[in-house]
């Protein structure tokens, strides 16, 4: 019958849509990354999506983040992702968490639940849980490298951790996840060397923040402040959102490509 995933079928076909209609995905970070995976993941089909991030919208997301619109700026990201997705797939089951993910809060979280996670957060202690936390679950996880400070959204690669370079971000988790005997962690990097942001107080949130009101992690008690932009984040949600999709289905592109 014909619906709103019909041409998702054409590529997958009905069992993987049925695989994905069943499947929970939590994704841990829901701004200018997890945004865009949490969307493509509800037009792919997957039937429950847990959101989790406790941040606000601010005027300054609205250069990159998918949710973020000038009727957003205030609102939780989690309540307007799960706004945006009741629009578009109704169905979806979508449960929010007003939570910033660190070891301090995981056991708010039972990843048993969990077919796959998506780690999309950006704090180095709170990254490690997760990849712990689904590891000791066998819950497969991709995580997210630093996608700040870049330009080319074609750097982007797939790739077990052990086999990153130029990532400051990949860097730090290697070193990590070794010192933890985690064997392995598939993620999203960028070969880009980063770009060093202007110093220009002008325009710094350390110097005019303009977090909305309750925000509870404002810009003036961050270590660092990264320069953005609209299509390396986005890319690298995809990105995410795709290997969630080909990894729960086993779907193998190669069987399918025309000859």
């Amino acid at each position: 019958m014909l619906n709103q995933f019909s041409r998702t079928e054409l590529i997958f076909g009905r069992e993987a849509m049925e695989i994905l209609a069943g499947s929970r995905v939590a994704i841990f970070g829901i701004g200018g990354v997890g945004g865009y995976a949490a969307e493509a993941l509800a037009r792919s089909g997957v039937g429950a999506l847990e959101l989790i991030d406790d941040d606000r919208i601010c005027l300054t997301n609205l250069n990159r983040q998918l949710l973020a619109t000038r009727k957003t700026v205030g609102q939780y990201k989690v309540d307007a992702a799960e706004a945006r997705i009741r629009e578009i797939c109704p169905q979806t089951e979508v449960k929010t968490y007003k939570c910033f993910y660190l070891p301090e809060t995981a056991a708010e979280f039972d990843f048993s639940r969990y077919d796959y996670v998506i780690d999309a957060i950006d704090t180095v202690s709170g990254k490690l849980q997760i990849v712990q936390e689904a590891a000791a679950r066998g819950v497969p996880v991709i995580s997210c490298m630093g996608a700040g400070n870049k330009i080319d959204p074609t750097a982007l690669r797939v790739a077990d951790i052990y086999q990153t370079s130029v990532c400051p971000l990949a860097r730090v988790m290697r070193h990590e996840l070794r010192r933890r005997g985690v064997k392995r962690l598939k993620v999203v990097y960028s070969t880009e060397p980063p770009i060093r942001p202007l110093d220009d107080e002008t325009i710094s949130c350390r110097s005019h923040c303009i977090c909305p009101p309750g925000t509870k992690r404002k810009c003036t008690e961050r270590r660092d402040i990264p320069g953005s932009n609209a299509f390396v984040p986005s890319a690298a949600g995809f990105i995410l959102a795709a290997e969630v999709v080909k990894d729960l289905t086993h779907f193998n592109p190669g069987d399918r490509v025309r000859m």
